[in-house]
């Protein structure tokens, strides 16, 4: 087996330690903005805009592991599996444009709330694709007692 194919089979098993770090971060993103807005607050939460911009770099790394991991051969391809693959991949994608969007919210009150309504919607579809990964580890019912 080459280096590169081993190193490869590494990023992919990485995948879970990786991933719960940026779920995280934007849903705590998501949080402070929400405060910000709930406070009146005319311009954005400055803990918001740091966690979105270190949760979308890390959810890239994730993605990319993920993706790694669901190629190995000791994984059996599943419509649940596609639907957070791809799931992952808009989320990461919502999370890299909201990281962006924060370069420019505080020129109008039009791009703060560009910025606000990226970063919710980002945050809900993370929420939905760690969800579906928790299924795929857990089953569907691990969140019934």
């Amino acid at each position: 087996m080459s280096v590169l194919l081993i190193d490869m089979v590494l990023a992919g098993r990485l995948h879970p330690l990786l991933v719960h770090f940026p779920i995280g971060l934007v849903l705590v993103a998501a949080g402070a903005e929400l405060l910000a807005i709930l406070m009146r607050q005319p311009v954005s939460s400055a803990v918001a805009q740091a966690n979105i911009r270190v949760g979308a770099a890390l959810a890239a790394a994730a993605a990319v592991a993920g993706w790694l991991l669901a190629r190995q051969p000791d994984f059996e391809a599943s419509r649940a599996l596609e639907w957070h693959r791809w799931l992952a991949v808009a989320a990461t994608s919502g999370a890299i444009l909201t990281a962006g969007a924060t370069v420019v919210a505080k020129r109008s009150p039009a791009a703060l709330w560009t910025y606000r309504a990226l970063l919710l919607t980002s945050a809900a579809a993370v929420a939905v694709t760690g969800h579906l990964g928790g299924s795929l580890v857990w089953g569907a019912d691990f969140l019934h007692f």
